[in-house]
């Protein structure tokens, strides 16, 4: 059986484009599993699994609670809201309390860029980064791909464009990282204000004109303004940006040709995209929530895997 070259998922930059493969080659077996009547496969009965979450989330937490679930994996669920994170204690404090119950995996959020390296370093478990910070968002990135390659049979050599917030964007980052290392051509296109300095540097050309971005694309993954992120303000008003970067269904009518519309969620619905396109065949939003729980069995059975040995 092939394995992951990794330990930990905390990022798409420490994997290499097998890894990427295995993780669809098995994410391909769970998606036929998540679609039988009986939806659960012992894989990981004797495997426990903690979620960490330390920012508020809602997809991200159900989708890996409901992905290791279906792999019967025990799971503890923790909010840093209620606890002793406020009293004062260190993440590795709360983290190594937590793995003297025996726990063999973590899935953490944090909004600290790199908390899930910091962690990998000083705790004996395994770690997947559910998104830390602006920094990375792995699984995502990895469903994102996954989608494309469903929808469109392969990712490599189409055209990809990421519009909205890329500065603020975890999505971004890893969607970046991802997409180039299969092959894909991207663009990223939003607010000058939007969009970090070195993002040239990875490879990604800037394009302004939404208009000009989707007639050159196969497929928009359109961002959410992360207002929750900005302490001061990115652009004049939530209209102005939305009459510049924002995708409705006559912009999309009035191209030659039918492009896949993706959004990570939660959608701002009439700010990046409208209703009539988040809910139009073009979309594959749903796509994307259902093959989250595939990928994110996948990522967990393999790298428990490794702890198995």
């Amino acid at each position: 059986m092939s394995e992951l070259s990794v330990n930990h998922l905390l990022g798409i930059k420490y994997l290499n484009e097998s890894d990427i493969q295995l993780i669809f080659e098995t994410a391909d077996h769970f998606k036929e599993v998540i679609n039988r009547p009986i939806k659960k496969v012992p894989s990981l009965r004797d495997i426990t699994i903690a979620n960490l979450f330390f920012e508020n989330s809602t997809r991200t937490k159900l989708s890996f609670e409901l992905a290791e679930k279906r792999l019967s994996a025990d799971v503890i669920n923790f909010s840093a809201a209620q606890s002793s994170v406020k009293k004062g204690e260190t993440l590795i404090d709360t983290v190594n309390n937590i793995l003297s119950m025996k726990v063999d995996m973590v899935v953490m959020r944090h909004p600290n860029p790199g908390a899930g390296v910091f962690l990998s370093k000083n705790v004996k478990a395994s770690i997947v980064n559910a998104g830390d910070g602006a920094h990375e968002h792995p699984t995502q990135a990895l469903l994102d791909s996954y989608s494309i390659r469903e929808k469109l049979g392969d990712v490599n050599g189409k055209n990809i464009v990421i519009v909205g917030d890329i500065l603020h964007s975890r999505v971004a980052l890893s969607n970046i990282f991802a997409l180039k290392l299969q092959g894909a051509n991207v663009k990223v296109c939003g607010p000058k204000t939007l969009i970090p300095k070195f993002i040239t540097s990875l490879g990604v050309e800037v394009e302004t004109n939404l208009k000009k971005a989707l007639e050159w694309c196969d497929v928009a993954n359109m961002l959410r303004v992360q207002n929750e992120r900005m302490d001061i303000s990115y652009f004049p008003s939530t209209r102005e940006y939305t009459q510049q970067f924002g995708v409705n269904k006559a912009l999309l009518d009035s191209l030659d040709k039918e492009i896949v519309i993706m959004h990570p969620g939660p959608i701002n619905r009439g700010v990046e995209i409208t209703s009539d396109v988040a809910d139009s065949k073009q979309a594959i939003i749903l796509n994307q929530v259902e093959n989250g729980v595939a990928i994110r069995m996948a990522v967990i059975y393999l790298l428990a895997s490794k702890i198995k040995q």
